[in-house]
């Protein structure tokens, strides 16, 4: 029993500053299965040491990626961690032999979310749902099933189902990125707006967009170029603009 503090403070530095130099690294696998199990954010920081485990030490978790699904709630928009958490989901979700269902369970709730979360974040998880996509065609039914929902309540997708395999998701549609074409913000909904056309190829490099802040975005519009736009043809005389106004005799605009 640790306290929370100590449990992130510990997570934070395992992989890299401990790990690495322990003569049997495979003793952590209970300490971090244990902490992956807590929920919230000691388990997403628990996230890479399980990562060096699995991958480097065949650790076999069962139904890892059922609780990687179930961290994926509003708060991974906004938790100090996003970067890392986005970063090892990118690397758990490339594997080509992931099952369908999987990755568009994945892909569902990701936009689901979407939907209330901040810009910054948005420029980052459409490029990434993006990059799902590519590595899985499988799931593209999503983007051109004709005739989605007509709204919410319609949609096959159940939210609140814990085991992607029951979430229906391949039967659904991608109708919240669709939504955000519509964004308030012009990046965002230009973002979204690729879903409209083929995919390229090559996948989207988001590794400069994990850690994008509203700071810097509220600087790039700030430093935009403004551009001088005619808002009238003709010039407006008098207090109101009309020809022959009893009122241009009168008032004039300087």
């Amino acid at each position: 029993q640790l306290p929370t503090g100590l449990y992130k403070k510990v997570l934070v530095i395992l992989h890299d500053s401990v790990l690495p130099y322990m003569n049997e690294p495979t003793l952590m696998m209970d300490f971090l299965t244990v902490a992956y199990g807590i929920g919230g954010a000691i388990s997403l920081l628990a996230l890479n040491g399980l990562f060096i485990l699995i991958h480097q030490h065949n650790l076999e978790y069962p139904d890892f990626y059922k609780k990687l699904y179930s961290l994926l709630d509003p708060s991974i928009y906004h938790v100090k961690y996003r970067a890392r958490f986005f970063h090892l989901t990118d690397l758990f979700l490339s594997s080509s032999h992931l099952p369908a269902y999987l990755v568009a369970a994945f892909i569902k709730r990701l936009s689901r979310l979407a939907l209330t979360a901040p810009p910054e974040a948005l420029l980052m998880v459409i490029p990434f749902i993006c990059n799902l996509f590519r590595r899985h065609p499988a799931c593209r039914v999503l983007v051109h099933r004709p005739g989605g929902p007509a709204d919410m309540s319609e949609d096959p997708y159940v939210m609140e189902e814990e085991e992607p395999s029951e979430s229906r998701a391949l039967e659904s549609s991608l109708w919240e990125i669709q939504s955000l074409q519509n964004h308030y913000h012009p990046d965002v909904a230009k973002a979204a707006a690729v879903l409209n056309q083929s995919l390229s190829e090559m996948e989207d490099d988001i590794s400069g967009l994990l850690e994008l802040s509203v700071y810097e975005l509220f600087d790039k519009e700030v430093k935009k170029k403004a551009v001088d736009v005619p808002l009238e043809f003709e010039q407006v005389r008098g207090l109101f603009g009309k020809k022959n106004d009893i009122f241009a005799e009168h008032f004039s605009l300087d």
